[in-house]
């Protein structure tokens, strides 16, 4: 007498993968969202007031670390916000970086991009197509080539903001339009050039 045909059942692995996947893909997007909302972030490049360290449509790496253990330099490439600041939780900053991922935020904020040109306590002077700052020249070896600009009387930066300028001064509006910025503002540096691939590299 045959045997009954047995039904084949799930495996056991198989079935805890897929009852244990929503989780993996939570934890997976906290990671992400934590990444990106304290540590390290992809920015799109969306104008051409970088020109040519930047082109358009280039993504960059901005680190939001690189102050956190030192101070701003002059010739860092940085993102600022352009409205007024946050001061955000921990939690609120979380909630923030999904919204925004998930695209359920509006925010009327632009993320700029610029090179820190002057510190808190410089004073800066364009005079003769040359950036002077504290009454020195300064090399400025990533400028467009046919960069031009108007000539700008001396002026000194408050402590605890810095001057910010594009590489192509022909258009860029910049500190020259809405001067100095303060430091708080600043999200992070722009360290590397991650797109596209014949582009990568150091900033």
């Amino acid at each position: 007498m045959a045997e009954p045909q047995r039904t084949r059942s799930a495996r056991p692995g198989a079935v805890s993968f897929f009852l244990e996947l929503p989780g993996l893909l939570l934890a997976a997007l906290v990671v992400a969202v934590l990444i990106k909302t304290f540590i390290i972030q992809p920015f799109y490049i969306p104008s051409v007031s970088m020109t040519h360290t930047l082109e358009v449509n280039d993504r960059v790496m901005v680190s939001k670390l690189s102050y956190q253990f030192g101070d701003i330099q002059r010739g860092d490439v940085v993102v600022f916000e352009t409205g007024p600041h946050q001061d955000l939780s921990a939690p609120e900053a979380v909630v923030r970086a999904v919204l925004d991922a998930l695209g359920i935020r509006s925010s009327t904020n632009e993320d700029l991009i610029k090179r820190v040109i002057a510190l808190g306590g410089d004073t800066i002077e364009i005079a003769e197509n040359h950036v002077l700052v504290n009454g020195q020249a300064i090399d400025e070896p990533y400028l467009n080539d046919a960069s031009m600009m108007a000539d700008m009387p001396e002026r000194t930066i408050p402590e605890g903001q810095i001057w910010v300028m594009g590489d192509n001064r022909n258009e860029s509006s910049d500190s020259r339009v809405f001067g100095a910025i303060d430091v708080d503002e600043v999200v992070g540096e722009a360290v590397v050039r991650i797109w596209p691939v014949d582009r990568i590299g150091d900033l």
